[in-house]
């Protein structure tokens, strides 16, 4: 749903007031599997055999469990004879583990200058050692002010020093190279 914001009228503004829901996949199961044929699984994981899947419905019924659409994909589709709470209770503990163990890498800041001393820059070393070990990925940038933006090969100097401490120290990649971008020389670094 969109709400408009009118600032004359031929002309208006769109704004998305929600974030669009990720959606799930549906698991098809017993009546709502509408294929003419399925391979069968038992609860066992013996292969049973290709049959309709009337049969193979009734099939888990008689044992007191649903028919699960396992791979909708596969030419007969493949299905499961199990319990339909159970087998959804395991998808979501394997989706709910996946996510546990995805980290999503930030990108951290380090600001030097052209004019940093000995001590500064071991420090922000140091500060970039930290986030590189803990998985981030560090955006190592130098901000040009006033008559410093006529000094870009001093900045690149500096920046060329800094990525080599780097390196001796620990194994990094540079994942994008040294640019400048109107007042700023930045460098993206990642741990290999």
């Amino acid at each position: 749903m969109r709400e408009y914001i009118i600032l004359s009228p031929s002309m208006r503004i769109a704004r998305k007031r929600f974030k669009p829901e990720v959606q799930k996949i549906k698991i098809r199961y017993n009546e709502g599997i509408r294929v003419p044929m399925v391979r069968v699984i038992d609860e066992a994981g013996a292969h049973v055999g290709t049959m309709t899947t009337q049969e193979a419905t009734a099939l888990a019924l008689e044992r007191g469990l649903d028919l699960i659409e396992i791979n909708p994909n596969a030419d007969p589709p493949v299905v499961k004879i199990t319990e339909y709470g159970q087998f959804k209770y395991q998808k979501d503990k394997e989706e709910r583990l996946q996510k546990k163990k995805q980290k999503e890498s930030e990108v951290k800041g380090v600001r030097l200058s052209l004019r940093i001393g000995e001590h500064d820059r071991e420090m922000r070393m140091n500060q970039a050692k930290k986030f590189l070990e803990d998985g981030n990925k560090v955006k190592v940038e130098i901000i040009l002010r006033g008559r410093e933006r006529q000094f870009v090969t001093g900045a690149f100097a500096v920046m060329d020093k800094f990525i080599n401490e780097m390196r001796a120290a620990m194994p990094v990649r540079v994942e994008q190279p040294v640019s400048k971008q109107e007042n700023k020389v930045t460098v993206l670094l990642v741990k290999e």
